[in-house]
């Protein structure tokens, strides 16, 4: 055998190797615990279905364990940098929302962008509502408007930081109905709600889900849901619709990597994420946090959030959140 072939010959067999060995690695994945990373504080509805989640993909992967961290702050943007900065071995995934993962890097410079995951599936899209105080004289959606026209600027709105899911909301009802609120920022849902039953603020925006679970027995009252129909998991509430405020706000709550992870861990990991979506003790926990649930595929969830991200930067050319 002359030199070149020796030396082809040594080169596929080195090949060969390397991709036994890649096969190998991946192959044996679950290896140690997955971190799933929350952008949020724990006890809200983002959290909430994160761990709901996880559980159901320990079933549904192998060998898989899936610690859930809490990373809040800056509205999210510390819990998604710290995503899109993890090696993309597989053994971190986070819960992406909207409109954060895509409001944010419109708002300020960030270390990542939608460029940076690799989006595995959603799983839920919850309205946004806005509550008061039971013992407040705000009723009606009607009623929070003409307050807000009474006192300009003066009404104060929980929200769960700059450009979150409560922030673009309150944006939406102020240019809707012509008023001027004003927000206050927590780190998620679950402090807003606290202020709130405490009279700290007056109302604060929630999705669906955690309003109707903080009502439970709570001096809470929702006004109303920013849907084109009246939720399942809450008919009574009205729309914002019904009261001449075409509005229609939220949150989808899906699962994304970083960017580069092997391609079988990560067809691995959206299998998954659909089988949760499909199963049944799944649904019956997501009902029970009354959580509506609407999966979408990794190439349709990423179109969706290419969609609202031009919608979003069409709002910031006439209402920036960051102001």
């Amino acid at each position: 055998m002359n030199t070149c072939a020796r030396t082809l010959s040594v080169s596929v067999f080195a090949s060969g190797l390397l991709a036994a060995g890649t096969a190998t690695a991946t192959a044996a994945w679950p290896e140690r615990p997955i971190t799933m990373i929350v952008p949020f504080s724990a006890g809200a509805g983002t959290d909430i279905t994160a761990r709901t989640v996880a559980t159901c993909m320990e079933s549904q992967i192998k060998g898989a364990s899936i610690v859930v961290v809490n990373k809040p702050g800056a509205s999210g943007d510390i819990g998604l940098s710290a995503l899109a900065q993890s090696a993309p071995d597989g053994y971190t995934l986070g819960i992406v929302n909207t409109p954060g993962v895509v409001s944010i890097p419109i708002e300020r410079s960030t270390k990542w962008s939608l460029d940076s995951f690799e989006f595995l599936g959603n799983v839920a899209e919850a309205p946004g509502t806005i509550s008061v105080h039971a013992d407040s004289a705000i009723r009606t959606i009607p009623d929070l408007v003409k307050a807000a026209k009474a006192a300009p600027g003066k009404v104060s709105v929980g929200t769960q930081g700059v450009g979150s899911a409560g922030h673009i909301s309150m944006l939406l009802l102020e240019k809707s109905a012509g008023v001027e609120l004003s927000p206050i920022p927590f780190q998620g849902a679950a402090p807003a709600r606290t202020a709130l039953l405490g009279k700290v603020i007056e109302s604060t925006m929630a999705n669906v889900d955690e309003a109707v679970v903080f009502r439970a027995g709570a001096p809470w009252r929702i006004l109303g849901v920013m849907s084109d129909a009246r939720s399942p998991v809450a008919p009574e509430l009205p729309t914002f619709k019904e009261a001449g405020y075409d509005i229609r706000a939220g949150s989808m709550r899906g699962f994304a990597g970083p960017k580069g992870m092997p391609a079988d861990v990560t067809a691995r990991l959206s299998t998954a994420i659909k089988a949760c979506a499909d199963d049944a003790t799944f649904r019956e926990r997501a009902a029970k946090s009354y959580l509506p649930i609407r999966y979408l595929a990794p190439k349709d969830y990423m179109k969706s959030l290419q969609q609202l991200d031009a919608s979003l930067r069409d709002l910031w050319k006439v209402k920036p959140w960051n102001q």
